[in-house]
């Protein structure tokens, strides 16, 4: 029996579902994938240095609220908040510009 299931990359299924790279859609999902993931990220590392968000926002001079809305990706964080969260979680954050 032939299996005649098509594959497609998930770069081919985000283009058919989403929209072609470089379109508002497309540039709106990824970035909202990249602060969901950052936001997970800062929560674990968190967590793994015993810090409440109450504790981490004292740190950074912000209310608990907003550490969780950065957790939550319910709220795009400037770039000088977040190198203030990894500064204060002694964690390390790099930046990559790519221009195109």
């Amino acid at each position: 029996m032939t299996n005649n299931l098509k594959t497609s990359s998930l770069n081919e299924m985000k283009d058919k579902f989403i929209g072609s790279v470089g379109t508002t859609e497309r540039d709106a999902f990824e970035h909202e994938l990249r602060m969901d993931v950052l936001g997970k990220m800062i929560k674990k590392v968190r967590i793994e240095r015993q810090l409440t968000q109450e504790e981490l926002g004292k740190l950074i001079g912000v209310q608990k609220a907003q550490i969780s809305k950065i957790e939550n990706s319910t709220n795009s964080a400037t770039i000088d908040t977040i190198v203030k969260v990894m500064d204060a979680l002694k964690a390390e954050i790099s930046f990559i510009v790519k221009l195109t």
